[in-house]
């Protein structure tokens, strides 16, 4: 049996050692925020930048632990729907269309987008720019670089992130958004910024956090630049034969819509599908069934790229469906 000043020798050893523990995690942080502070100034970043930028970065926990968090359950597709495409979203998206009818339509024009998705997708990520997030994106950034877990992605994001502050678009503090790093009324994360971000209104900057001109313009660009097309809608509901297996759909299962037809594909209220010649797919979010489903064009395709989330997709879908249906 252990004597009593053992004891009490190896809990301070405990205590000490427990204490010691973040210390040297801050160390480990600070020297990786060196070699980080380095690379940036090689990027181009300027010193003024990275010194203001990154004097106030932290590693924040709840970032991991959001990082690394299971769901403790799983939405079926039907309560995700109910919970994303809401009566209130859609009458607050028929109010913000009209209340933009103007600046949506100049956006429309030049980048071949319709308003009713650039709206529906805003209304999706952020609830017309309600809820932005309220994590510092360069400490988010930061703490996800330094984990190791993914951290040549985020540490690319990061470096990326500084150079917007670097080019005037926004200052460090007022950076904000997800946990992850998504940013701004359309949740961009920092390489989509530099990838599709506009300049709409002309002021300098690319301001995707306030300046609703370069928000919708932010939108419709990366919609088009990922290959929207504007003759053609995103999908529409369907029923399907009896008979049909999931087998049989998918995303990668395309072909004409006269084929779907010929399968025995209908509208929902059983009429004859559109007979425009364009290529389709049938898709059924919720696994392990067949409805509801859904014809799906190019367009769905793209907005699988902000998102891979069918989920998501269809939502921004039939979101943006309503919206059209309230003129």
């Amino acid at each position: 049996m252990a004597k009593p000043l053992t004891l009490m020798l190896a809990g301070l050893a405990v205590v000490a050692a427990l204490s010691a523990a973040p210390a040297a995690a801050a160390t480990d942080f600070e020297a990786w925020l060196d070699k980080l502070r380095q690379e940036a100034r090689a990027q181009g970043i300027s010193a003024a930048t990275v010194d203001t930028a990154l004097a106030n970065v932290k590693p924040i926990p709840r970032v991991i632990e959001l990082d690394r968090r299971q769901p403790e359950f799983t939405l079926t597709f039907a309560q995700y729907m109910k919970r994303v495409v809401t009566d209130r979203r859609v009458a607050k998206g028929r109010e913000r269309l009209r209340q933009h009818r103007d600046l949506l339509n100049e956006v429309a024009q030049k980048y071949g987008v319709q308003p009713r998705f650039i709206v529906a997708l805003w209304g999706i990520e952020t609830d017309f720019g309600r809820i932005t997030g309220g994590f510092p994106v360069l400490s988010a950034l930061a703490t996800l670089a330094h984990d190791g877990r993914r951290s040549a992605f985020f540490r690319k994001e990061l470096l990326l992130a500084l150079k917007i502050v670097d080019g005037g678009h926004i200052r460090a503090a007022d950076m904000k958004g997800s946990w992850a790093g998504a940013m701004g009324q359309n949740q961009f994360m920092p390489s989509s910024f530099h990838a599709f971000a506009v300049d709409h209104d002309g002021d300098g900057r690319k301001d995707i956090w306030t300046n609703l001109s370069d928000v919708f313009a932010s939108i419709a660009n990366y919609l088009s630049g990922s290959g929207w097309r504007v003759d053609q809608t995103w999908g529409r509901a369907v029923s399907l034969p009896a008979g049909m297996t999931r087998g049989e759909i998918g995303r990668k299962k395309r072909q004409l819509i006269s084929a779907w037809q010929a399968r025995g594909v209908r509208r929902t209220d059983g009429s004859d599908l559109p007979t425009r010649d364009l290529m389709a797919a049938i898709v059924a979010p919720q696994r392990g069934a067949l409805a509801p489903a859904y014809l799906v064009y190019n367009n769905y395709n793209v907005i699988l790229k902000w998102n891979r989330s069918d989920y998501f997709a269809t939502a921004v879908g039939r979101l943006a469906d309503r919206l059209a249906a309230g003129g």
